[in-house]
């Protein structure tokens, strides 16, 4: 273990670590946990580094008290730094039911920076930093105590090298003017509703090939009922049903246990234990209304766009997200550049905000012929058109 990373066993050591830390501006923030087995994360490591200190916090501790790390996490005065941080602050929702505040993510950043979409830890800190980092104990048994010396340094990592990229990172966005790029992407990280499933909507996950109405009905009844009763027993939700036996179910509405046999891969078949929960979920979906049904949302129709002209539409962002480095995707999807060649007034994130200044308006201005793309020596240019 590094002599500045200190594991964290105990209440008292755990107030002196965030005391330590509350006069940071930031600190970076990650976590170890263990999920194929549960429903919720099980929460193993805790990673902290900020003004030249790192801390390992063990919630598996015995007796350990969270609540100072907690009220870190809402404190309104320091930035909570994480990487791809969604499952970890999904972590901290559970936990608390609240969102860290204020939050900021590198692998969102990054994109801005022009480093890719959805770009590594290990990329990122290679390129800030030119070193190498181990990444061999990704599938380590995080819930294994004693944790070893190197599983310890493996995790002080992943926070030590954040702690570092983040003010070069935030240097370089201040420096090129895109501050405000990276708010606007961050701020859904902090919408609640991100990290808490609604079960009355986990039906529209479930990928199957339309259906009656009624069979819809029946689905969503279903995929609600497993979504809570996961979550009560905490485990998996493939593990209690599969998802596809849950659309055989929705499909055949058996009325009897007995037709639970022709059920493929019904956990327990005729005999099992959610026989007569599911019976009765499918009993009480046939009491509903059909005018309650719920509705399978349908892609608007549209017509075909020009195929030529989406082409050029992709060759414009791409050479002017070359020229800008940002990821293409945080400009405009494919489905975005065929709605903006039908349509100039498109509702679509390119034809607003930034993205308008640095794509939409020429986006815009090729597509009616104002300018024009030529390729010299292998390379893209612009040309505008006198009228």
């Amino acid at each position: 273990m590094d002599s500045k990373t200190q594991l964290i066993e105990t209440n008292k050591d755990l107030k002196s670590a965030i005391t330590m830390l509350l006069d940071a501006e930031f600190v970076a923030v990650d976590t170890e946990f263990m999920r194929e087995t549960t429903y919720y994360p099980k929460l193993c490591l805790v990673q902290l580094s900020a003004v030249g200190r790192t801390f390992c916090i063990d919630p598996l501790a015995p007796n350990i008290d969270l609540s100072p790390l907690h009220g870190l996490m809402q404190n309104p005065g320091i930035i909570k730094v994480f990487h791809a941080g969604r499952q970890d602050l999904e972590i901290f929702v559970h936990l608390t039911g609240q969102v860290p505040f204020p939050i900021y993510d590198t692998q969102i950043a990054a994109m801005v920076c022009g480093l890719g979409d959805q770009v590594g830890y290990d990329k990122l800190v290679q390129h800030y930093t030119g070193q190498t980092i181990d990444k061999s104990l990704r599938f380590t048994n995080w819930m294994e105590r004693p944790l070893t010396d190197r599983q310890i340094k493996y995790a002080a990592d992943d926070v030590i090298y954040l702690a570092e990229i983040y003010p070069r990172m935030l240097a370089h966005l201040v420096k090129t003017n895109r501050t405000d790029w990276v708010k606007s992407e961050i701020a859904s990280l902090s919408a609640l509703s991100l990290y808490v499933p609604n079960p009355e909507t986990m039906w529209k996950r479930l990928r199957f090939r339309g259906g009656k109405p009624s069979m819809i009905n029946r689905l969503a009844k279903l995929a609600q009922w497993r979504e809570i009763e996961a979550q009560k027993r905490d485990v998996p939700r493939n593990r209690l049903i599969r998802d596809d036996t849950l659309i055989d179910l929705a499909g055949s509405n058996p009325k009897t246990a007995a037709e639970f046999r022709k059920i493929r891969g019904f956990p327990g078949g005729e005999t099992g234990k959610l026989v007569n929960p599911v019976l009765n979920i499918l009993q009480q979906s046939a009491q509903i209304p059909e005018a309650n049904y719920p509705k399978l949302d349908r892609q608007e129709k549209r017509e075909t766009p020009p195929q030529a002209l989406v082409d050029l539409l992709k060759v414009l962002l791409k050479h002017v997200t070359e020229e800008r480095e940002v990821a293409p995707r945080l400009i405009a999807s494919a489905d975005d550049l065929e709605r903006l060649a039908l349509d100039d007034q498109a509702d679509i994130p390119a034809l607003s905000g930034w993205r308008y200044e640095i794509f939409g308006n020429i986006a815009l201005q090729l597509k009616h012929g104002r300018l024009a793309v030529s390729v010299t020596n292998g390379k893209t240019k612009l040309l505008p058109i006198s009228p």
